[in-house]
């Protein structure tokens, strides 16, 4: 239990929170304690009894039964890799952006999930993170079942084709793509490729709670290189010498004040 205690400590704050939630509402569905026909999403109680609570439920609950126990562990799986991938790589001093992430996406899965008359949000959301993280690395080798490797580009539609073939789904994983590659498509691919508008900025309210980390390695698409050292200044004593922040330059000893 220590162990487990510590991994789940382990996790970022928004993928910890994510996972966390999703356990415990399926859970609390799974054994009764309160009946899950009020955590799926309905379109007449979200919209006419006003039961505004729905879409945020869904998004946690998932129903587990012996025919959905093994795909709601894979969901999980997913759910706790590559948010924590997108989470501690692209958005690691940018947690309002991430979070700005995770609502967009949300708020697109639910209003598409109303149309469609689905009722839980799980495998839309999981696969609409999965698929931004893979657009990022396209290029990364990811493993699947079966020992297969391919690019990490073609592993949402790799899911969606697994699950079409073996369940006769496929329609929540065909969503959760198309959203993903909508907040995809407007936040990286237009602006850079096409000198496009930058349509999607993290409101500032995000930027308050969530503010930049300050240190550490982040920022959109591939990190840059390491700066080259420069030579080590000639030099020391009283307050410091210059290093490859002095650009390799004397600045002399430097008189102690007081």
């Amino acid at each position: 239990m220590a162990d487990v205690s510590d991994w789940f400590r382990s996790l970022p704050k928004f993928t910890r929170y994510w996972f966390a939630g999703t356990v415990a509402l399926s859970l609390i569905g799974r054994f009764g304690i309160v009946s899950p026909y009020y955590f799926i999403l309905r379109y007449q109680e979200v919209i006419y009894n006003y039961q505004i609570w729905r879409p945020l439920t869904a998004l946690f609950f998932y129903p587990i039964s012996p025919q959905t126990g093994f795909h709601f562990l894979i969901n999980l799986y997913f759910l706790v890799n590559y948010s924590k991938l997108l989470e501690t790589g692209v958005f690691a001093t940018r947690p309002a952006d991430y979070a700005f992430l995770l609502l967009f996406n949300w708020l697109f899965c639910t209003i598409t999930a109303l149309y469609m008359n689905m009722m839980v949000l799980m495998d839309p959301m999981v696969l609409s993170i999965l698929y931004v993280w893979c657009n990022l690395n396209r290029d990364t080798i990811v493993n699947f079942w079966f020992g297969s490797q391919f690019r990490a580009l073609y592993l949402p539609w790799v899911l969606f084709a697994f699950n079409m073939i073996l369940s006769g789904g496929g329609m929540a994983e065909l969503i959760g793509i198309l959203v993903g590659h909508f907040y995809y498509f407007l936040k990286f691919e237009y602006p850079t490729q096409y000198g496009g508008q930058a349509w999607l900025s993290t409101p500032s309210f995000l930027e308050n709670y969530f503010p930049p980390i300050v240190g550490g390695m982040g920022g959109f698409g591939v990190p840059p290189p390491g700066r080259p050292a420069g030579p080590t200044a000639g030099g020391g004593g009283g307050g410091g010498g210059g290093g490859a922040f002095g650009g390799g330059h004397n600045w002399g000893r430097g008189n102690r004040l007081n």
